[in-house]
């Protein structure tokens, strides 16, 4: 399993996991990041936030928030 964070620009990945607080976890489930759903990573540049595509949506995370995501895959 990976971190979210440690995905390439391109690589596809299933979210297997979310770890953190409560209020955490509740703002990454809120917007459609539920452990099952498929991520794409459109944009991962060291200074920068992620963009991900999921779930015919484009999430902004920061580093930081990416680093408690773990998915399965990364192809």
């Amino acid at each position: 399993m990976k971190k979210l964070s440690e995905l390439g620009t391109n690589a596809e990945g299933i979210i297997a996991g979310i770890n953190g607080d409560a209020r955490f976890i509740s703002r990454i489930t809120s917007i459609g990041l539920t452990p099952g759903c498929k991520v794409k990573v459109v944009k991962n540049e060291k200074s920068r936030p992620m963009l991900v595509y999921s779930r015919d949506t484009m999430i902004a995370l920061n580093r930081s928030e990416c680093g408690h995501i773990e998915v399965d895959g990364g192809k």
